[in-house]
């Protein structure tokens, strides 16, 4: 089976954030195509102005970020991520694929994705496979469709842990960023009383809500079409951010007024590159209860001081 090269287009001047987000989706198989400090560049390294003409005919105004897929993940999944990702962040960009057509990425990469156990709670188990033995594990039963969240990224799963160290019967959660709902969803079946899940895509909150359905918790999830906060109100117990490191740091400069005294803050998505500008911004309000890592990721816990 070939690979899939997801291409992302964006201004010369995102390049760098839009490489940082990218670089989410797989830790391998990632370059930046960026010709806009091409005549400079030349100039320093080679000491020459001979640059090739189809070379010097590229937009320097635009550049790339190339992520390569392969078979055994979804490329929907890192399109979504992707998007989303971009969109929060406030990064123009056009996403395009190569090498496979539509109908094969879309559904071949499922059958790599087997159920897994996560935590010591819980086993994700995509809808797809008959065969599971979940022990004692509560069964979170999964359709991802096109959004981000199959349990199968660093990212998820420390917050899937964190979560299963926070949540107490009857607390509920905030879950900024939901993607296909997973961490709502799993929270829920952990004993939480009510979740609302947020996303600025239509179709996350679509396949979150879902995935409330197919796990028999809908009548305990709310999904919210929005731009982080901004259509959400009341206090939570929890509140959820698996998103990157620079909308955290937006996020929290107000997110208490959804906050009890005690309520924990999870944050994860975060490249252990970005970790302390996220402190930077976290300390000023609240104390580090906990933290996991994982292959250059880092999940966060706090609460207010």
């Amino acid at each position: 089976m070939d690979w899939t090269e997801v291409t992302a287009e964006v201004d010369a001047k995102e390049i760098d954030r839009a490489g940082d987000i990218a670089q989410m989706v797989v830790p391998y198989g990632i370059y930046i195509e960026d010709y806009s400090h091409l005549c400079e560049e030349v100039e320093e390294i080679a000491h020459i102005d001979l640059i090739d003409e189809d070379l010097l005919k590229k937009d320097r105004s635009k550049a790339k970020v190339h992520v390569y897929i392969s078979p055994e993940e979804n490329p929907a999944e890192a399109i979504a991520f992707l998007s989303e990702r971009y969109t929060a962040e406030g990064i123009r960009h056009t996403i395009s694929t190569a090498n496979c057509v539509e109908e094969d990425w879309i559904n071949n990469w499922k059958k790599y994705f087997k159920p897994i156990a996560v935590g010591k709670k819980l086993l994700i188990r995509p809808t797809w496979e008959e065969e599971y033995e979940a022990g004692d594990r509560k069964v979170l039963h999964l359709e991802p469709g096109l959004a981000f969240g199959t349990g199968t990224h660093e990212t998820t799963r420390l917050c899937m842990e964190l979560l299963e160290e926070s949540v107490t019967p009857g607390c509920s959660v905030l879950d900024v960023g939901c993607g296909s709902g997973i961490l709502s969803v799993a929270a829920l079946l952990l004993g939480a009383q009510k979740a609302v899940g947020v996303d600025i895509d239509v179709l996350a909150v679509k396949t979150a809500e879902q995935n409330a359905e197919i796990n028999h918790v809908a009548d305990r999830f709310t999904g919210i079409c929005g731009d982080l906060t901004d259509k959400v109100s009341g206090k939570y117990n929890i509140v959820v951010a698996n998103i990157v490191a620079d909308v955290i740091i937006l996020l929290t400069k107000d997110i208490e007024r959804f906050m009890h005294p005690d309520t924990v803050y999870l944050m994860s998505g975060i490249i252990d590159t970005r970790e302390q500008d996220v402190l930077n911004e976290v300390e000023k309000k609240f104390t580090i209860i906990s933290r996991k890592t994982e292959k250059g990721w880092v999940a966060l816990a706090a609460k207010r001081k």
